[in-house]
């Protein structure tokens, strides 16, 4: 059992954020300052000494920052310049016009689970949100409402369906096979994203009043059709260029034998940084030069895009360095005592542990291998445990309720224009009933002769 220190703990990391919500939504103090002064606070509480206490912050805040920064700043030059030459105005309109704009939040939906299947949630993110934005102003809609069942899309695929990475790395803890694990993902997945996604924006996108201006939305201008616009083709291949070498890098065992210069090749050019660095070379010749663009205009875009970014990429990695005091203060581990002691069914085990890490640390990804890394080994003398649903459960786990530690929470509220009260109502909830959902399909589907 948890002792009274560990409770204290807990106590203080739950007063803790708290106080952080306070503080940007009703004391108004700059998010920055108020993540910064709350995890100072909450290392003193836990009686970390000062020194440690800063480099722990420091430490989170460039973990996330040396894969955010990149991803960032890459994805906003190639959604800039897909803005810029009427690439993203190309997409918006066959979206509008395959599905009616009543529909829009549905194909918007699909758009973000088949792209965010062989990437990460932020990298999907930075690569679709300039068509978000076009589609929400060419169908006067408002943004939430186009948005949120992207943003489902997205993250179901990564926390559910195997080969994001994530997903695969929770299945192959569990040593589950991956053929019946995308198949009950894509099964549970499906309904999930659309419960959490087109449903969950009709009902609250009502309640949400963004702010006229938004600064993020500004970048990607709406391109006029009278200038023209790149094909359809051409716009979707090179949007897409970046998701085919990531996938491409996820099969590199397979292709070729592990260390051959070959797999070594296939893995470079399917890192996330470098397939969104191709990706962006490649947008200044389809969505430059081929459109008229100078050198010096291409040079424009990518320097006036990348301003705005600086108050998302810090504020990301703050929550981060937020995170990172949660684990080295012990946080996290009073919270993995807790659901360890509690004596509940394997598959609702799974789902706890994970969600209570991912309420802890703020990262997806860290929740599910650190609770499949605890629940596997009981799983392989349990009876009658099914591997693939144990692997979904935990990522749904993962994925409960995005708050104030979670970088992808400040990347949502600072792109879209919401407060916290907003960015809660809306992406918290959404992730939360991704999360219950999927888990109830998991434990459905465990009672059936499978």
């Amino acid at each position: 059992m948890i002792d009274a220190h560990g409770i204290y703990l807990l106590i203080a990391a739950a007063a803790a954020v708290l106080a952080l919500i306070l503080l940007v939504a009703w004391a108004k103090l700059n998010p920055f300052l108020s993540i910064l002064l709350v995890s100072l606070s909450l290392g003193g509480a836990a009686r970390m000494p000062f020194p440690t206490i800063l480099r722990s912050f420091e430490t989170g805040l460039g973990n996330t920052l040396a894969h955010i920064a990149v991803v960032v700043a890459l994805g906003t030059m190639l959604g800039k310049m897909m803005a810029e030459s009427g690439g993203a105005t190309a997409i918006a309109n066959r979206i509008i016009d395959w599905f009616g704009e009543k529909r829009v939040p549905w194909a918007m939906m699909a758009i973000g689970f088949l792209v965010g299947l062989p990437v990460f949630f932020e990298v999907g993110f930075v690569l679709l949100i300039p068509i978000a934005f076009t589609v929400a102003r060419r169908t006067k809609t408002n943004l939430v409402l186009v948005a949120l069942p992207m943003l489902a899309g997205l993250s179901v695929v990564h926390g559910l369906i195997p080969p994001h990475p994530a997903a695969l790395l929770a299945a192959s803890i569990y040593k589950a096979n991956v053929g019946r694990t995308i198949f009950y993902g894509v099964l549970i997945g499906l309904p999930t994203a659309i419960l959490a996604g087109p449903i969950w924006a009709k009902i609250i996108a009502p309640f949400i009043q963004l702010p006229e201006e938004n600064r993020m939305a500004a970048e990607f201008v709406e391109h006029s059709e009278e200038q023209g616009t790149p094909g359809f083709a051409i716009t979707v291949a090179t949007i897409l260029l970046p998701v085919a070498l990531m996938m491409l890098g996820s099969w590199a065992d397979s292709i070729s034998p592990v260390g051959s210069s070959l797999n070594q090749a296939l893995h470079l050019v399917g890192n996330d940084d470098i397939a969104l660095f191709l990706g962006v070379l490649v947008s200044f010749y389809t969505f430059g030069k081929r459109r008229g663009f100078t050198r010096e205009t291409i040079l424009r875009f990518t320097n006036e895009c990348l301003a705005p970014t600086a108050t998302v990429t810090l504020l990301v990695g703050a929550g981060g360095g937020f995170g990172r005091i949660l684990q080295d203060s012990g946080v996290s581990g009073s919270i993995v005592t807790v659901a360890v002691a509690s004596h509940v069914p394997l598959i609702l085990f799974a789902w706890l542990l994970a969600a209570l890490m991912r309420l802890a640390t703020g990262s997806a990804t860290v929740a599910m291998t650190t609770a499949a890394g605890i629940v596997a080994p009981i799983a392989l003398h349990t009876p009658g445990a099914h591997p693939e649903l144990l692997a979904i459960a935990t990522g749904a786990g993962s994925l409960i309720f995005s708050h104030v530690n979670d970088g992808g929470f400040w990347l949502v509220k600072e792109y879209l224009g919401l407060s916290v009260p907003q960015t809660i109502k809306t992406w918290s909830i959404c992730e939360t009933i991704i999360s219950v959902t999927a888990l109830v399909f998991a434990l459905t589907l465990s009672f059936l002769p499978l």
